[in-house]
């Protein structure tokens, strides 16, 4: 998940407030000046899953959230995310980032309001970003917070199109993947949150765009969004020759979400000198075996082909010109965006289970409050 610095939060802000035209946000009225405690339904890891999570693996607790003391404040969420991400903290192994804890809150993404403060930043009604998600209401530092200026967009774009996932797309395909005029880019997971926003950059910069996904409502999407050509990974036989019929003269760039058959056939499809964004591989998250490599590895040596992973975190001095060209993009017409909403922090792991059996289009939301 993106963990930004303050610097890069507000500098990125700055842009997005030359950029988007200023507007009021509307705000919930939940008692402003109340210092008062709110009680919060979260979601805790009950036990670490085997394969692909279930609801046996989640409990829901309700709790007391205090009122601030000294250089905190209590907020109540609006909406959090869930992402594939997630699933590897809940195995308890070395990562990036460390593994949720049996028993405890799980953390994500979040968008909410503040109720009450006592910390000269942030005042009542403010709205913040914050990774204290998959709870309704919590109290927290100050420093732990991100006011946002939304000027017009709606909060929960700032888990999506303006928020880490678009980041990720952009930084991936455009920084990671050099994008370059002309390119024929080819994107898995394609109606997913990332993959769409990098069908779209494609787009704008010019080139050829392939997109994968599974399902009628999905291919329907890419076509919409402007993709050039789509596979159907769910009914083609052969998705190397689907790819090879799609881009016969091969692919130059490849956006990896999938991982298992989806990057053998890109190896196969790639040109010499084809570079590789591996953001994610969703296939192989549950997988209790170990997971099978591509056949055909070999070929990226004499294709000399660049396969580079990234995690976009590393890349906050990308987050100004991430957020100006976004805005630019979106304010245009030439970038849209899609989100599925599940509602209630009680359905949070239903919605997270979703993604892994291909429910979600774009976005995966749960709205709170």
């Amino acid at each position: 998940m993106c963990n930004l610095t303050d610097e890069a939060g507000a500098a990125a802000q700055s842009e997005l407030n030359s950029c988007l035209k200023p507007a009021r946000t509307p705000r919930c009225s939940i008692g402003r000046n109340a210092m008062t405690t709110l009680t919060s339904r979260e979601v805790h890891l009950k036990s670490r899953p085997v394969g692909t999570p279930t609801a046996e693996n989640f409990t829901l607790a309700t709790v007391q959230v205090p009122a601030p003391g000294a250089g905190e404040v209590q907020v109540k969420n609006l909406y959090m995310t869930v992402d594939p991400y997630m699933r590897g903290r809940m195995t308890d192994r070395p990562s990036y980032v460390p593994p949720f804890q049996i028993g405890e809150v799980l953390q994500g993404g979040a968008v909410g309001e503040v109720v009450a403060s006592n910390d000269p930043k942030f005042q009542p009604g403010d709205i913040v970003s914050s990774m204290w998600g998959w709870r309704e209401a919590y109290v927290a530092p100050a420093s732990t917070l991100q006011k946002i200026d939304t000027h017009g967009m709606p909060a929960q774009a700032f888990l999506g199109v303006l928020g880490m996932p678009g980041m990720t797309a952009y930084v991936g395909l455009l920084k990671i993947a050099a994008l370059k005029d002309g390119d024929v880019v080819f994107v898995s997971a394609a109606a997913g949150a990332v993959g769409a926003l990098v069908c779209q950059i494609a787009k704008i910069k010019g080139c050829t765009v392939i997109g994968s996904a599974g399902g009628d409502e999905k291919i329907a999407y890419l076509k919409e969004i402007g993709c050039d050509a789509t596979i159907d990974y769910k009914k083609v036989k052969d998705l190397t020759a689907a790819l090879m019929e799609a881009a016969p003269k091969g692919i130059d760039v490849y956006f990896e979400n999938v991982g298992g058959e989806h990057l053998e056939a890109a190896i196969t499809a790639a040109r010499p000198f084809a570079r590789f964004a591996l953001c994610g591989m969703i296939s192989q998250y549950n997988d209790t075996d170990a997971s099978k490599g591509p056949s055909n590895l070999i070929q990226a040596v004499g294709k000399r082909l660049r396969l580079e992973g990234f995690i976009v975190s590393d890349h906050p001095e990308q987050q100004a010109l991430f957020v100006k060209d976004m805005a630019e993009w979106i304010g245009s017409g030439q970038l849209k965006y899609r989100e599925t909403v599940d509602v209630g922090v009680e359905n949070a792991a239903g919605a997270f289970v979703k993604l892994f059996k291909g429910e979600n289009i774009g976005k995966m939301l749960v709205k709170l409050s």
